[in-house]
């Protein structure tokens, strides 16, 4: 089993930045791809950035490219979003979630693709 727990989340101005982090617990072969996604009021859960943290491949959704940067410190079992100009369309709860083999083009938006997830984390951007 993997445990995630997340933290970072906040209100901010729209322009604003956050950085989210997740500390990941347990079995190191669950944590191959790690990142977050998000539910937004209304919509589906979406994916927003995931990485392998052995290869260090990333994955962004088009609305986080140039704007958000996911990174890792497997020292700490940690994966990071850091996020910049934020936007009032960007208010959400992330999550965090992990899998063995979920990093692959294509396919890592998928929410049912990813085994663990952590509990969220609240975003709130204001305009």
């Amino acid at each position: 089993q993997t445990q995630l727990v997340e933290s970072g989340g906040g209100s901010v101005q729209a322009g604003g930045s956050l950085k989210l982090s997740c500390v990941a617990s347990g079995n190191t072969y669950g944590r191959n791809c790690m990142g977050w996604f998000r539910d937004v009021p209304g919509k589906a859960r979406e994916g927003v950035a995931v990485m392998s943290t052995r290869g260090g491949s990333t994955y962004y959704a088009d609305s986080a490219k140039g704007r958000f940067t996911i990174s890792h410190d497997n020292a700490k079992n940690s994966v990071y979003l850091q996020m910049n100009s934020l936007k009032p369309e960007d208010t959400a709860k992330y999550y965090c979630a992990a899998d063995p083999t979920a990093c692959w083009e294509g396919t890592w938006q998928e929410v049912d693709e990813y085994g663990y997830w952590g509990q969220g984390t609240q975003v709130t951007v204001s305009s």
